[in-house]
């Protein structure tokens, strides 16, 4: 994985991955929609509203998976200390905090109308918001000290922590008695879900996939070209210090040396 973490190869796999990102970004998530809003049908029991199930389950996914690969970023950096781990961390906590909003927040409208009740603090919802308050704890925390070094330190120790509440999340409706329904997608005996349903939900979640894979590639090439202007800085500033000072260049006596 190390021939990864220099940012060069890391810039050429981005540029070749992102054409084929977007464009599989785009056709699932069209695809994907037009299933779930025209084709697919309306819920016996809750009608039209059953279909904000296409965003809120595939955004409650995209949570957990990019808590995990947060984690695991996090290991990396302070395990093998791979210089492009702790970025892709940081790139990768406020597009995972977002699914998690976006998972609360449809949740919410989904459940006023089922339960007749915006929140319930059962143990997924409960969970659930536990691993939004994650991300926005470490996306705070590695911003709390002046040493990026130790930020990042700090940051990882918490995302491997925290990464006990993905199978809490997961599990929950196994464990305790919640308002969720039990798993129907991936479950042992495979999905109960109707196919109807069940691939719009696919097609959305490959969709969501992409557009993290989008967002991912541009945000680390953003830190790295801050990164590499913060270090041209400071190489001028170093230059041009009195203690450094060095000897105007004379075009006739380099010439006159050949």
């Amino acid at each position: 994985m190390h021939r990864f973490a220099k940012p060069s190869v890391f810039l050429k796999l981005a540029s070749a991955v992102m054409p084929w990102a977007i464009g599989i970004t785009v056709l699932t998530l069209a695809v994907g929609l037009y299933l779930a809003l025209v084709v697919s049908p309306a819920d016996y029991q809750q009608g039209d509203t059953v279909r904000i199930m296409y965003i809120h389950v595939p955004a409650a996914w995209m949570g957990l998976f990019c808590y995990v690969g947060m984690a695991i970023c996090g290991a990396m950096s302070l395990i093998w200390k791979h210089p492009l781990a702790d970025i892709a961390a940081r790139a990768t906590a406020p597009i995972g905090a977002t699914f998690t909003a976006l998972c609360l927040i449809t949740g919410s409208l989904w459940g006023e109308p089922m339960w007749g009740t915006w929140w319930v603090w059962d143990a997924r919802l409960t969970s659930m918001l536990i691993l939004l308050f994650l991300y926005l704890g470490y996306m705070a925390l590695v911003n709390a000290f002046d040493d990026p070094e130790r930020g990042s330190k700090a940051g990882s120790a918490l995302a491997l922590v925290g990464v006990i509440n993905v199978p809490i999340v997961k599990f929950s409706v196994d464990w305790w008695n919640t308002l969720h329904q039990p798993a129907s997608v991936a479950r042992m005996g495979g999905p109960s879900i109707d196919p109807s349903m069940l691939w719009p939900l696919f097609l959305i979640a490959v969709g969501f996939t992409g557009y993290y894979v989008i967002v991912l590639i541009l945000r680390v090439r953003l830190e790295l070209n801050e990164r590499r202007i913060r270090a041209l800085q400071l190489s001028g500033i170093g230059e041009d210090s009195p203690g450094n000072a060095q000897p105007a260049y004379n075009p006739e006596q380099a010439g006159a040396g050949k």
